[in-house]
């Protein structure tokens, strides 16, 4: 069974912050940039928020172009659920899903170490379930 220390290992622990004050703006071109779907909003290295795309569409369809010049402490949810590496991915999976949350971020002792996406669980299960393919193909094919 993959825990989430398993996931980290596979796909690196680089996490994009930014700060609440940070405008939307400013968000948008990060999120772009570097190809992600959402940032980890901090404050003095604590984990303050959590803002994504799905987060400024909802509100920009709200708010209008106006929303741009805001600060992502705005828009951003401040329930963050987070994960630990010992959590196993299928139980993440689980909650990701009945929660609709698709980035959760990873903390140890209050510090963020890393930040998962669904499409980091679902590689992770596919991988699992490949292993086990072949593990049970070795099996038959001895077995004949």
């Amino acid at each position: 069974m993959s825990r989430i220390t398993d996931v980290l290992r596979s796909k690196g622990s680089d996490v994009v912050t930014i700060s609440p004050d940070t405008l939307v703006s400013e968000l948008l071109s990060l999120l772009v940039g570097r190809n992600i779907g959402a940032a980890v909003v901090t404050s003095d290295d604590a984990v303050v928020g959590i803002v994504s795309e799905r987060d400024v569409v909802h509100c920009i369809y709200g708010r209008g172009a106006q929303l741009l010049a805001t600060p992502v402490s705005d828009i951003m949810s401040t329930n963050v659920v987070t994960c630990v590496p010992e959590d196993e991915v299928d139980n993440l999976m689980r909650t990701m899903t009945e929660r609709r949350i698709r980035h959760l971020p990873v903390v140890v002792d209050g510090s963020l170490i890393g930040i998962v996406s669904i499409g980091d669980m679902v590689k992770a299960r596919i991988g699992e379930l490949e292993e086990e393919r072949a593990h049970l193909h070795s099996y038959l094919a001895a077995g004949s």
